[in-house]
């Protein structure tokens, strides 16, 4: 509404709807309610303890005011082009739940604040399983916080996932990074990945070709800390 996209004539807090809320890790998943606030995941020691990345991510995310009111399911429902949590849900391969289905990550994100979600559908919770290790870095804008670009790669036994977020209209995969690093698990193997910058965004904060510039350099940083370099 603040941007302009939407101008509905009502509007219904779900904060009070039970179910939206908690959460929980074990047997491999982390399950966060859609209603769990930023900061609540990034101070959660449950999340700490297995996922540290996603807390890390979700510390990172705005401000104060934005992670003590902004919600999972908020941002994930929204799919600012720009957010933070879907490079979370991309990367590591997450499910989201809603009130009548689930939707695997590589089938939600569809287009520019649009997603697989059908009218009147709601976001209930998140499933994020849970990889050997994983690191998220972004270049965030100096003043909302926002994901210019950012980028988590995920190992799963060798199994390697990288999300993006910022470059393009959604989140989406970096399949050549994924095979590269299949290969060289190493920050140096990304350097020779083509990274087109067609369809990427391109606005006052920065061109298309250097969001892709980005990728590269943030994926790069993410391996680097993915090892603990």
């Amino acid at each position: 509404m603040k941007q302009r996209l939407a101008a509905p004539s009502d509007v219904i807090d779900l904060a009070g709807v039970a179910g939206m809320g908690g959460i929980e890790a074990g047997q491999g998943v982390v399950s966060i309610g859609a209603g769990v606030r930023h900061a609540e995941v990034a101070g959660s020691p449950a999340v700490r303890g297995v996922l540290p990345a996603l807390s890390a991510l979700a510390g990172g995310i705005g401000d104060r005011q934005v992670r003590h009111l902004g919600t999972l399911g908020g941002s994930v429902a929204n799919s600012d082009p720009a957010a933070d949590y879907p490079a979370a849900v991309v990367g590591l391969g997450a499910t989201i739940e809603t009130h009548c289905r689930r939707i695997a990550a590589d089938e939600y994100f569809v287009d520019l604040f649009e997603t697989a979600l059908k009218p009147g559908e709601i976001v209930t919770r998140v499933h994020f399983p849970v990889p050997d290790r994983a690191a998220y870095r972004k270049f965030a804008h100096p003043a909302s916080g926002y994901a210019v670009v950012g980028v988590l790669v995920a190992d799963f036994g060798g199994n390697i996932r990288v999300g993006i977020t910022g470059a393009g209209p959604c989140a989406f995969r970096g399949t050549a990074f994924e095979q590269a690093l299949a290969d060289d698990l190493r920050p140096e193997a990304v350097d020779g990945v083509p990274v087109p910058d067609a369809g990427f965004n391109s606005d006052l904060f920065a061109s298309a070709e250097y969001r892709a510039h980005l990728v590269r350099v943030m994926a790069r940083r993410a391996v680097a800390d993915l090892l603990g370099r």
